[in-house]
């Protein structure tokens, strides 16, 4: 007996000893794509390779999955993929489809030059473009098929994958070695900020705090959604910790990102598991190798995959459905066949305390005058940031706070604090200086008064004066989205251009006097809008699209609202039924003196809101108008035509007061 099983023993180690050494093992497709030699992808064997790749690549331009495009193709496989070129029915980004070949498609063209595979590439990021809800979300596929397919797709790290392609090209880095035109760039950069806003929205709320994210979310109501019969509503802890990672490589995150990741890395820190080890090991019983969940003290902690929505209880789940409290009571294919647990939020708490640092910890600054600053975007200045300047700013300081802004693009909210007074902000050019932001009332999502959150730079300190720079909300034609907002007295704004859609420029506080010069205002529907007391003098007033200029807010015992002095109403093309207003309350007052106005001007002038009482409650009027626009004769009836004698109490003094430039100047 002896004697038999060692010639056995031998017998199977020849066999093995051949086979091992015989056969080839053909390398995996995400293994060629990864490959390091650049030198390989100029070779026959990879461009063989890439003609598969070609030839899978639907017209739409996106790619099946689960496809190993290495593999040889018959003349008959050939033509049937040829076929297949018009069909969309597999197409998607799931399982690193699409992405995984565009990386692949790249490397060749980085080696090769060869226009074909630039033109692929391309096609393969307009599909991408094309796929994006107007949420800013992906499907798991697309076109969109039935079903769970259609989804929000953060499972296997679809969405990121997406967006991490998008952050190269939109930072034009040479990650991937196609050249992309500035349109397509633009493109990048519009998508992966939409998405980046859908990833936010999503951020589940538990008892009102933010937690993480499921693996798929309802394209409608972004609520976390079921896919697949095991895969149900939940928070997941792998598909999160890639979430966030994503969002802490963004270079300079928005408040809301940034609370985002806070909340993200509190709730893994919560949830982790700690004393449980999973393990593959062979099992006698079923003799086959199995997955297990043992106690081990010393264990790295771990995170379920899939954890309840109101506590975070871990659960699992088989094919039917019904959720399990551990692991060991799902049927062996599932338990063995799917990732239960992860640790990949381990690595975003690590690199925490760094982005932490690097974004809430600023370390002071010395500058050698407080009252006298600089902001540049290379670092050539005191602070990189406006938003850092005024956090640096003296609180109600003696002497006025000059803050020089170089030429660049300020990607960042900007708030002035009340305590911030005799603020300045000196632009190096009105064209160049810009300061920019893109929130609006939907993505705030805070309820019937959101509008008031979205402006980009928001004043609260008296006395404030800018001059030389550009101030824009790019949200664009979302609904209410702020550029400028104004709610303290005594401010001045000179050649300045104020840039948005709807409600461009909130002029706010009852009893409040600004006054903008030479400045270039444009917006659609009440751009200019609020309580304030304003003088607009020798400004640009450019309409976008037909609507209303103003909508004023005047409380009932001001003498003056808006008045617009020696300024020109000019509007886009195609821009041909715009009103001077309509009163936001009752009281509304707005005036135009010697305006120059375009033939947008609806000949009645003015619009009462549908509100028959503001007809003898506000006040309307103009004087020695100009242009194809003013048509006094052609007003409505309660609107008012000024007499000189009426309208010579309409000077600066009047309007802002006779101290207004003294406040304003006190403290230079």
């Amino acid at each position: 007996m002896f004697i038999y099983h060692r010639i056995l023993l031998c017998c199977f180690i020849l066999i093995f000893f051949n086979t091992s050494h015989g056969q080839v093992h053909d390398p995996s497709w995400r293994r060629i794509i990864n490959k390091q030699d650049k030198e390989w992808f100029a070779s026959d064997e990879a461009q063989t390779i890439a003609d598969n790749v070609l030839l899978y690549q639907r017209d739409i331009g996106g790619w099946p999955k689960n496809t190993q495009m290495q593999k040889l193709l018959s003349p008959e496989e050939k033509e049937k993929l040829k076929a297949l070129k018009q069909s969309t029915d597999d197409v998607t980004t799931d399982n690193g489809a699409t992405i995984q070949e565009l990386l692949f498609l790249s490397k060749m063209y980085r080696a090769t030059k060869n226009a074909t595979y630039k033109e692929a590439w391309i096609k393969g990021l307009h599909y991408i473009f094309e796929a994006q809800y107007e949420n800013g979300g992906w499907p798991q596929f697309y076109p969109l098929r039935k079903g769970y397919y259609s989804h929000i797709t953060y499972n296997d790290n679809s969405m990121v994958n997406i967006l991490k392609l998008l952050q190269q090209v939109k930072n034009k880095t040479d990650y991937y070695a196609v050249p992309v035109s500035d349109a397509d760039v633009k493109r990048a950069e519009e998508a992966f900020n939409k998405g980046i806003e859908c990833i936010v929205k999503t951020q589940y709320k538990q008892n009102g705090a933010l937690t993480a994210w499921c693996a798929q979310h309802d394209v409608k109501t972004l609520a976390p959604a079921k896919a697949r019969s095991y895969e149900l509503p939940s928070l997941s802890g792998a598909e999160s910790a890639e979430i966030v990672w994503l969002l802490m490589s963004i270079e300079n995150p928005s408040e809301a990102v940034k609370n985002a990741i806070v909340h993200a890395v509190s709730w893994f820190k919560k949830v982790k598991i700690e004393g449980l080890k999973v393990e593959r090991k062979f099992d006698e019983t079923i003799q086959k190798r199995n997955t297990i969940v043992v106690e081990d003290d010393d264990a790295t902690p771990v995170w379920a995959r899939f954890m309840e929505l109101d506590d975070n209880t871990p659960f699992f789940c088989d094919r039917d459905g019904i959720k399990k409290a551990t692991l060991a009571e799902i049927g062996y294919e599932r338990r063995n066949g799917y990732a239960w647990y992860t640790q990949n939020p381990q690595k975003v708490i690590d690199k925490f305390p760094e982005w932490k640092a690097k974004h809430y910890e600023k370390p002071s600054k010395k500058v050698k005058d407080a009252y006298n600053v600089t902001v540049a975007k290379d670092g050539s200045g005191d602070y990189t940031s406006i938003q850092e300047a005024i956090y640096a700013s003296k609180a109600f300081p003696y002497q006025r706070v000059i803050i020089n802004i170089k030429d660049g693009v300020y990607n960042e909210k900007v708030h002035v604090f009340s305590w911030n007074t005799h603020v300045s902000f000196l632009g190096e050019s009105k064209e160049n200086t810009i300061i920019t932001f893109d929130d609006y009332f939907s993505k705030i999502d805070l309820g019937r008064n959101s509008t008031f959150l979205t402006s980009t730079v928001l004043i609260e300190g008296d006395y404030f004066l800018a001059k030389n720079l550009t101030i824009q909300n790019t949200a664009g034609p979302v609904g209410q989205a702020v550029a400028l907002s104004v709610n303290a007295n005594n401010c001045f704004f000179e050649n300045c251009n104020l840039k948005g859609y709807q409600d461009t420029v909130y002029t706010a506080g009852e009893g409040f006097k600004q006054y903008f010069k030479n400045c270039f205002i444009e917006g659609s529907t009440d751009f200019i809008f609020g309580e304030a007391t304003v003088l607009f003098d020798d400004c640009v007033i450019n309409n976008k699209t037909n609507s209303y200029i103003t909508a004023a807010s005047t409380a009932k015992n001001e003498t003056f609202g808006y008045v617009f002095k020696n300024c020109k109403l000019t509007a886009d093309v195609g821009v041909n039924e715009v009103y001077l207003g309509r009163p936001w309350r009752k009281y509304a007052k707005t005036v135009f003196i010697n305006c120059d106005m375009g033939n947008h001007i609806l000949p009645v002038g003015w619009h009462n809101w549908k509100n028959k009482e503001a007809e003898s409650t506000s006040f309307y009027a103009e004087y020695n108008n100009t242009g194809i626009g003013f048509k006094p004769n052609e007003r409505v009836s309660w609107s008012h035509q000024l007499a000189k004698k009426q309208a010579k109490k309409y000077t600066i003094n009047n309007i802002l007061g006779n101290q207004f430039f003294e406040n304003l100047n006190q403290h230079d």
